[in-house]
């Protein structure tokens, strides 16, 4: 077992029997008269079960989350210079994965979901988050930066974060990087500032999540109105991304995109990008 997990399930069973002994050590008055002590009696605080109850609750998600080595996590498929490093590798049908410390790459709404785009032909592989250049640009888990890249004709100036869960984070549409790779970054820790740099039609963040080279839709697991994951523990089925990915209107066609592409010169980050945005 994971050395981090081991010592989250053993942090979290003390706290639970701490509750358990807090509570059992709390006494009573010794003069009462019997209508007070039934009275008492009838009013058992719930706090102490409600605590025990979702701290159970955690341990069984994290238990059956079996969280792979770094070794493996950072030793495959990391020196490819695609979004996709993986290729043809072996992926599970189902993956349990530890999203628990998930942070808002952005503050701003989503503008744009995930999903089939009939007015440029193609598949919308990620959503995107609404910002104004300059504005910072966050890690939204804990992991190691593999890609800081320019792509003229798509991404734009984009990051790609290998994640210690397995998953991988892209970030596109970016003005500047604040991080190079092979970086360790923390969940939260500044990335990169916004833009509007490759094929983009206005300032935004487009945020893709991946595992095994799959793009995920991002709301499956986060929800986006309130910043916060749906449950710590996401269940990845390989099945269902696929069909997600394959999904287009009847007798949709593909069409080259018509979205304005921004001139940056490739390669090279902005020399004045606008002021960093808190």
């Amino acid at each position: 077992m994971n050395l981090l997990k081991k010592i989250s399930l053993l942090t979290l069973t003390f706290l639970a029997t701490s509750s358990i002994n807090a509570d059992a050590q709390v006494k009573e008055p010794n003069a009462h008269s019997k209508e007070h002590q039934n009275l008492l009696a009838s009013q058992k605080p719930m706090s102490a079960d409600i605590k025990i109850a979702n701290t159970l609750k955690y341990l069984s998600e994290l238990n059956r989350v079996e969280i792979p080595d770094e070794s493996e996590v950072f030793g495959n498929y990391w020196e490819s210079q695609s979004v996709n490093p993986y290729g043809n590798a072996y992926i599970p049908e189902v993956k349990d994965i530890d999203v628990s410390d998930y942070h808002a790459p952005v503050p701003g709404i989503m503008t744009s979901d995930y999903g089939w785009r009939p007015r440029f032909g193609r598949m919308h592989k990620g959503v995107d988050l609404n910002l104004h250049v300059g504005d910072t640009v966050r890690a939204a888990f804990s992991g190691k930066i593999r890609l800081t890249k320019f792509e003229q004709g798509g991404y734009g100036y984009y990051v790609v974060i290998r994640h210690d869960n397995g998953m991988e984070t892209v970030y596109g549409h970016l003005s500047r990087f604040l991080v190079k790779p092979n970086q360790r970054v923390k969940a939260g820790e500044p990335i990169a500032l916004g833009g509007n740099t490759g094929r983009s039609t206005g300032p935004h963040l487009h945020f893709e999540t991946r595992y095994m080279g799959l793009a995920i839709n991002p709301n499956a697991l986060i929800d986006f109105k309130n910043k916060v994951t749906h449950k710590d523990v996401f269940t990845f089925n390989k099945s269902s991304v696929i069909r997600g990915l394959n999904a287009k209107p009847a007798g949709a066609k593909t069409t080259a995109s018509k979205a304005k592409v921004s001139k940056s010169p490739k390669g090279k980050a902005a020399k004045k990008p606008a002021k960093r945005r808190k």
